[in-house]
């Protein structure tokens, strides 16, 4: 015949339509809005639509089908309680000068273990550090 052995394993190529191959991306993010491109193109695949992750990544982002992100809020300040709240005394004063007023807070800071609290005083007029951080680590797992 005079054509290499290779040519009969050869699959001929077929483009997808890029309007198609968005719509149905479209129907996957509306079902799953948290996939990002590697779950689309996986998605896809199983579908039986091949594409590059190149081209899946820029249809997404022209087209706003970007993952929505959902991240946990973890609440850290309980205002509805019947325990006394102190007025803020230090609202109507203006420091001009160090050591009239100091402020501090806690946070916590999360690490790979959990989390660990931090406690800071700073000086409100230089914005100083007036005490190291104290560091105390949480009991919770």
């Amino acid at each position: 015949m005079g054509i290499a052995r290779s040519t009969y394993y050869d699959q001929p190529e077929t483009a997808v339509d890029d309007t198609a191959l968005v719509e149905t991306m479209g129907e996957i993010s509306d079902s799953f809005e948290a996939y990002g491109y590697r779950r689309m193109q996986a998605a896809l695949r199983q579908r039986g639509i091949l594409v590059n992750h190149k081209k899946v990544r820029r249809l997404m982002r022209e087209h706003d089908l970007q993952p929505r992100i959902r991240r946990r809020f973890i609440a850290t300040t309980e205002s509805d309680h019947e325990l006394p709240i102190f007025p803020n005394l230090a609202k109507n004063v203006t420091p001009d000068g160090p050591n009239q007023l100091w402020v501090s807070d806690i946070t916590y800071v999360t690490i790979a273990a959990g989390f660990v609290y931090v406690a800071v005083i700073l000086d409100a007029w230089s914005r100083k550090v007036l005490v190291t951080p104290s560091v105390g680590r949480s009991t919770r797992a």
